[in-house]
């Protein structure tokens, strides 16, 4: 039987030490990315799936803070603006010039969303507000009316008085209208879960 030294013997102590712990940290070095990219994955889904209800919340505080000032003719971001009553004076006053003013009688006066304001449109019958329409913010639109959807509106306010299909042009879209006292709040969708813009009129 073949012997070695004690010097050998150390020697093939320290290269086997050496090797385990080499192969220790290379499998180290594999494992922890692994590890830490399974670590931060809950986060990052708690922190969309935070994100999303935070935004819902938002858009369904929107949703109802139309529901009382349809009563009595008005927006919520436009208080003192009545159908029927307020002048286009009035409204100018307000909320300023229009950025697209109507063409004719029956067109609208348009005032587009920006710096997080939300858009609107405004026509005019006999010089008084005849039908004004909401199309919310372009920032952030989804803790606005982008995040409202069908399901949300029924499950809010009920069953509506009716609901339609109807084209412009080459875009089909669907009414929801709401009674609320002697005004109508119309919902027009894009589909299900996309609402375009809200309209209120006599």
């Amino acid at each position: 039987m073949k012997k070695y030294s004690p010097l050998r013997k150390a020697t093939v102590a320290v290269m086997v030490t050496v090797a385990l712990t080499l192969s220790a940290v290379g499998i180290s070095h594999y494992i922890a990315p692994i590890q830490s990219a399974a670590a931060s994955a809950p986060k990052a889904s708690a922190a969309a799936a935070s994100q999303a209800a935070e935004s819902q919340a938002h858009a369904l505080q929107t949703l109802n803070s139309f529901y009382k000032p349809a009563l009595k003719g008005q927006f919520p971001k436009l208080p003192g603006l009545t159908l029927g009553t307020s002048t286009r004076q009035d409204v100018v006053k307000a909320i300023g010039k229009p950025e697209v003013p109507g063409k004719d009688s029956d067109a609208f006066d348009v005032y587009g969303a920006e710096m997080g304001n939300p858009g609107y449109a405004i026509s005019y019958k006999l010089n008084k507000i005849r039908e004004m329409r909401y199309f919310g913010t372009n920032v952030e639109r989804q803790t606005n009316i982008g995040g409202i959807t069908l399901k949300m509106l029924v499950q809010q306010w009920g069953a509506p008085k009716s609901s339609t299909l109807f084209s412009t042009g080459k875009i089909k879209q669907k009414k929801v209208v709401y009674i609320r006292g002697d005004y109508k709040l119309e919902f027009i969708f894009n589909d299900n879960t996309h609402l375009d813009h809200i309209n209120l009129t006599k």
